[in-house]
């Protein structure tokens, strides 16, 4: 397990439901390396501001997160962490590697407005 204060995720049907009973969701699926790191830290920093969206984080060692590292948006990702958006259960944007605080912003604001 992450050592993050974000939601664990840690099967791939714990993914399904959470995806299917909340709106908008962000998922970083990543270990706890430099590039993951910061990325989760951004995420529960944003947590308190954006209460419309479900922050959670899934380990990228876990057999079960192959629901994340096989979707279609993550092909030909090389970097971690995987951060994947999802509206209404469907993914909307994913990105991979660090991220800046504006950029992760950018694309709440972009997919999950108010």
């Amino acid at each position: 397990m992450l050592q993050t204060n974000l939601k664990h995720i840690e099967s791939a049907d714990e993914h399904k439901k959470f995806i299917e009973e909340n709106e908008n969701v962000m998922i970083c699926c990543g270990r706890m390396g430099p590039m993951c790191v910061p990325v989760y830290g951004i995420m529960e920093e944003l947590e308190d501001e954006y209460t419309h969206v479900k922050f959670a984080d899934m380990e990228f060692d876990n057999p079960d997160a192959h629901v994340i590292r096989n979707a279609p948006e993550c092909a030909g990702f090389m970097g971690l962490p995987f951060t994947v958006y999802y509206k209404n259960g469907k993914i909307v944007k994913a990105t991979s590697s660090i991220q800046s605080m504006e950029e992760v912003r950018a694309i709440l604001d972009e997919h999950f407005k108010q």
